[in-house]
């Protein structure tokens, strides 16, 4: 299995200097952004890691080379980005015919591990699994995506991109088990009208329509997606009350 770190963000919010580092070389504690999502795909014993860059992408690429601790690093650069499917997209060729754990490179989950959503992925035979956290706050939700899924299961009905009144407290992330088939539904997968970009969650609501068996996960209740300085404040905040180590 290989791993899929989608890295494409400008972080214009976040570089408040000419010379700040790109997004995904945020320096958060002792840590790279990245370093996070790089660190969880090394610690599922993925055999190679696909990184999709879409700014300053020699810095990225200078700065962690062709492996990290070991497992050997593949870089598609995302020209003329349109949103995480586009991304997807664009680094089909390098996932090849491999089922990949999906990951967005500005995703900070504490306490967190990927292994057990791809063992449920393996002993499930599902086609997908996704993570999901439990928040207080609704609002939040309206930023990312709901699921409408079976309780008892977990098995996903409907998923709904950014909603005006989420229905529940389950929050959507980008961190995904997916098999290799999910690359067959990009074409298929409707333009949202919006945003001028085709979303994940169109996608994966594509692969539930034709059948195929795709289940959530809670996976951390310490998770922040950095958008914001506000967002980077508080991933330093929850590293500071719970710790992190590598």
């Amino acid at each position: 299995m290989k791993a899929l770190i989608l890295a494409g963000g400008k972080g214009s919010r976040l570089r408040d200097q000419p010379d700040a580092p790109p997004k995904p070389l945020l320096t958060v504690g002792d840590k790279r952004l990245m370093d996070f999502s790089l660190q969880n795909a090394v610690n599922a014993g993925v055999t190679e890691i696909v990184v999709v860059v879409s700014y300053f992408t020699e810095e990225v690429i200078n700065h962690y080379g062709s492996q990290y601790r070991g497992v050997p690093i593949t870089y598609k650069i995302q020209n003329d980005p349109r949103g995480l499917v586009h991304a997807i997209e664009c680094a089909a060729g390098a996932i090849g015919s491999s089922d990949f754990i999906l990951m967005l490179a500005d995703e900070v989950f504490l306490g967190f591990s990927v292994a057990p959503l791809v063992e449920r992925f393996h002993g499930e035979k599902l086609f997908a699994v996704l993570g999901v956290v439990e928040v207080d706050d609704r609002s939040r939700i309206s930023k990312t995506y709901s699921i409408l899924a079976d309780s008892a299961t977990g098995r996903i009905h409907r998923l709904i991109e950014k909603p005006r009144r989420p229905h529940d407290c389950i929050m959507g992330t980008g961190n995904c088990v997916l098999a290799n088939g999910i690359l067959s539904y990009i074409d298929m997968t409707p333009v949202n009208q919006t945003r001028g970009e085709k979303e994940l969650p169109d996608l994966i609501q594509c692969a539930v329509d034709d059948g195929q068996s795709i289940k959530m996960q809670i996976i951390s209740d310490r998770y922040i997606n950095v958008n914001s300085m506000e967002d980077f404040r508080a991933v330093y905040d929850l590293l500071k009350q719970y710790g992190e180590s590598f």
